[in-house]
């Protein structure tokens, strides 16, 4: 019989964003993997087997400390999947996607226990975080709600995009934690999807158009599928991945790769995605 390389098996875990999309599917396998799995999401999730699940609304400070002491005691793993993408309101999409997920993730860690691990989903909106530090550390060193949103309402147009500030911000989060929670035996990580077909891909259609979603998808032929981003995420926070720590793993079948060493041509894959 083969060892369970993973160690799921009796963890306790949390998943912030299990309603649809890969929450759900992550959570699904999680469950599966015998894993104790407490959802928690601002809709109820479909997934069977949870072990509780918990409205939580990552915009409000009170609601989060409420979902953690709700599901209480310690966890193995905690999985942050939630994101609002920019259909939003911009104060909305960085206080979900950044300040809400931080604060979570900041009230889960004295309950992680030694040898645990969290994971975070970004983006590839992400992946320019280390040119932008000066700007991020401005709004990164807020760590109040409402100050942190004004300061994006007072410079949104020198921040740009709400949605690539606050993944760049998840970044930048991930790798500075990481050295320090090693003193605790923690691990931190996250993934940096390219396009997914779930839901929210609507969403970024009409954000970002037809011919930009399709030069995403040019590396693998398709979109992602929210399993093959659920799966990455439940190897960074297994046992397989106890030396991976400070990460941010592109999950786009080469895309960023490709981009980075020329192989590929944004202006090219561009234009042969507009042209049909």
């Amino acid at each position: 019989m083969a060892a369970d390389i993973l160690g799921y098996a009796d963890k306790r875990v949390a998943v912030m964003g299990c309603f649809s999309g890969t929450g759900e599917a992550l959570a699904r396998q999680l469950v599966a993997l015998g894993a104790e799995v407490h959802g928690a999401d601002i809709k109820p999730s479909p997934v069977e087997g949870l072990a509780s699940f918990t409205t939580v609304d990552l915009k409000d400070p009170a609601s989060i400390a409420a979902g953690v002491a709700s599901i209480g005691g310690e966890i193995d793993a905690l999985f942050n999947v939630s994101g609002l993408p920019q259909t939003f309101p911009g104060e909305d999409v960085v206080t979900v996607n950044f300040l809400g997920l931080r604060l979570w993730t900041e009230l889960w860690l004295p309950r992680i226990r030694a040898g645990g691990a969290i994971v975070t989903v970004s983006s590839l909106a992400g992946m320019r975080h280390l040119l932008r530090q000066p700007l991020l550390k401005e709004f990164m060193d807020l760590t109040d709600f409402a100050a942190a949103r004004a300061w994006y309402t007072a410079n949104a147009e020198r921040a740009g995009d709400p949605y690539t500030l606050s993944k760049e911000a998840i970044n930048t989060w991930t790798q500075q934690l990481a050295p320090g929670l090693m003193a605790r035996d923690i691990r931190i990580n996250c993934t940096m999807p390219s396009p997914i077909d779930t839901p929210m891909l609507n969403d970024f259609r009409k954000v970002a158009g037809d011919a930009v979603l399709g030069a995403f998808a040019k590396a693998k032929g398709r979109f992602s599928t929210a399993l093959e981003q659920a799966l990455p995420l439940i190897l960074l926070n297994s046992d397989a991945a106890r030396f991976i720590s400070g990460a941010c793993v592109p999950v786009d079948a080469g895309l960023s790769g490709g981009l980075a060493t020329g192989v590929l041509n944004m202006e090219q894959m561009l234009a042969e995605a507009a042209a049909g």
